[in-house]
């Protein structure tokens, strides 16, 4: 609120001096304005909670190859992720005489998404089933986040094994695991990476060659 004084000056009925006007702005109304909408915002804004992500880690004790492979060939994945974004995968147990069976690809909608959804084809359709029931408001928020656990959690559900190289950075580790709520991977886990995959890896940028010479110090008789 604003005020303003005026002071008429006479000098005994003389000509009037040049009027003097003072100014006064109260800010009191604006502060209790200012105080009721901080009170206003504090109690019907809901504080940001943080972001977690559920991650399968691996247990400490030693676990071999061979326990690692024991998943159902036709649902594992394995990721290995590699140099300048490159991610190599190959489907069931390694094959070590076939330098085809590693292949690569990268992070890019196109790239590793897809795969994975090709392979979650079934999970994938059920979730959306399952999402517009839940628009629909057909089924509550707890049941499903349960029927979606038993969805992603079933036997024919694929199992993806993330293994990172010494040339993968902390970002490419993180992105795999993005994929995984995109593509609706349910089970999935991040797991030392193993010589065997470490030949993989090495014998497709050589294409082929250490496996020739394995052929050629082992020949057949």
């Amino acid at each position: 609120m604003a005020e303003v004084n005026t002071d008429k000056n006479k000098d005994d009925g003389k000509k009037c001096k040049q009027k003097k006007m003072t100014v006064r702005v109260d800010f009191t109304p604006m502060v209790d304005m200012n105080m009721l909408l901080i009170t206003f915002f504090m109690l019907c804004t809901s504080l940001s909670k943080p972001q977690t992500m559920e991650i399968s880690m691996p247990s400490k004790d030693q676990v071999t190859e061979a326990e690692q492979t024991k998943v159902k060939a036709s649902k594992a994945i394995t990721l290995l992720l590699g140099e300048d974004n490159k991610i190599y995968y190959y489907f069931g147990e390694p094959d070590y005489e076939h330098v085809e069976s590693l292949k690569q690809t990268d992070y890019s909608p196109t790239g590793l998404r897809d795969i994975l959804l090709a392979r979650n084809f079934d999970v994938v359709q059920k979730m959306k089933e399952l999402k517009l029931k839940k628009l629909d408001k057909e089924i509550s928020e707890d049941e499903f986040k349960k029927q979606a656990s038993e969805i992603k959690g079933s036997k024919d559900a694929p199992v993806v094994l993330i293994k990172a190289t010494d040339d993968a950075s902390y970002r490419n580790l993180v992105d795999a695991l993005d994929e995984m709520q995109i593509c609706n991977i349910g089970k999935y886990a991040i797991v030392d990476i193993t010589d065997g995959d470490k030949f993989l890896v090495d014998n497709l940028k050589s294409d082929g060659e250490l496996t020739k010479q394995i052929a050629r110090s082992n020949p057949k008789k």
